[in-house]
């Protein structure tokens, strides 16, 4: 989204507004955009700590702090996921006439989105199961899919020129996110041997796991050891690796979900089960169109990495599930976000419904 606001010829200008906990204090700063924040932190946990008596403090207090911050930065509009850390900023705009345009990445929307799509001047999601649950806010919703990095930006003989991959190589990308990605690196460890003798494997481990990996590279087969590359994380070479895949093996966020898609890349999605539900909802959507195969995080184990695997050699079925999950991409959802964000921003008419399709799809007509 940031991207998409700043490559525009009037440039916005962009202030994050966020909590106490979270990714942000790491990666927002070093995208260049300056950081506020509420007394409040984002909820990870519904275990009774002292934080189930302090969280509802800081939420009180954070609406008239919010108030403040929006009172002198005078923003044309507010962009919002609508999380918990939210519900004061949007508290606030609306006392102060501050436009909000919210967006909500999983089929099924939770409680905080449902309290603060009310607030919204318009709603974009990522699926139309998501606008039809949150039409009983009776706000204009678009579907305009999740806004995602440019998938343009490299083509798969530079990536995997890259990533020192063979042109012709098979190849699976395995990441579990940020979220549990222990399973994954164990079914690795276990399954490893069977697995490189399918194709080249990318593996993206964590800190934690990434000496393990190292080790279980070593006992391999000196023939067979530059067919298994693990990495600790893949931040600026993560597009390439994407582009590289023929197969990814992954949960199901939202934004990994609308990577593949807007690739046309297949995959075995393994939802994680702590989030609500939401992960499972995601994913059931792209494996009942043919797009990927779903395995519950319970059933994931070595044997089931060796059958994922065994997809790489099965290129009819690989081609049916690239042309299914391309059909679900939208590579332009960003700008169609942007839009939207925009004509609130310059109190415009929101756009219409065909125009923002056109665009979330990267259509240039």
């Amino acid at each position: 989204m940031a991207r998409s606001l700043r490559d525009r010829p009037a440039a916005a200008e962009l202030t994050w507004l966020g909590g106490h906990r979270g990714l942000e204090s790491s990666l927002v700063g070093s995208a260049g955009i300056r950081v506020r924040r509420l007394f409040l932190r984002s909820l990870r946990s519904v275990d009774m700590s002292v934080h189930t008596v302090l969280d509802p403090v800081r939420l009180a207090v954070s609406v008239p702090q919010a108030a403040a911050i929006l009172t002198r930065e005078r923003p044309a509009a507010i962009f919002t996921t609508g999380g918990y850390v939210a519900v004061p900023t949007l508290m606030a705009a609306a006392s102060l006439r501050i436009p909000v345009v919210l967006w909500d990445g999983n089929v099924v929307p939770g409680r905080a989105v449902r309290l603060t799509a009310r607030f919204a001047a318009a709603i974009a999601v990522a699926n139309e199961a998501t606008g039809r649950a949150l039409a009983g806010a009776r706000k204009p919703w678009y579907v305009t899919g999740t806004p995602i990095r440019d998938t343009t930006a490299i083509g798969r003989v530079e990536a995997r020129h890259r990533l020192d991959l063979p042109a012709d190589a098979r190849v699976i990308l395995i990441f579990g996110g940020s979220q549990a990605v222990l399973r994954f690196n164990s079914a690795v460890v276990e399954a490893l041997p069977r697995v490189v003798e399918r194709g080249h494997v990318l593996h993206v481990t964590g800190d934690a796991g990434y000496a393990e990996a190292l080790a279980t590279r070593e006992r391999l087969a000196p023939e067979l050891r530059s067919r298994y590359r693990p990495f600790p994380f893949l931040r600026e070479d993560m597009l390439a690796a994407l582009v590289s895949a023929d197969l990814v093996l992954g949960r199901a966020g939202s934004s990994t979900l609308a990577e593949v898609t807007a690739l046309g890349i297949p995959s075995v999605i393994v939802p994680y089960p702590h989030a609500a539900g939401h992960q499972v909802a995601n994913a059931r959507v792209l494996a009942t169109a043919g797009a990927a195969r779903l395995v519950a995080d319970e059933e994931f184990d070595a044997d089931a990495l060796v059958a994922a695997a065994d997809l790489l050699a099965d290129e009819g079925t690989l081609a049916a599930m690239s042309m299914a999950a391309r059909s679900f991409g939208r590579p332009g959802a960003a700008d169609a976000v942007a839009e939207i964000v925009l004509a609130a921003a310059e109190r415009r008419p929101l756009p219409d419904a065909t125009e923002i399709e056109r665009i979330s799809r990267g259509r240039t007509t």
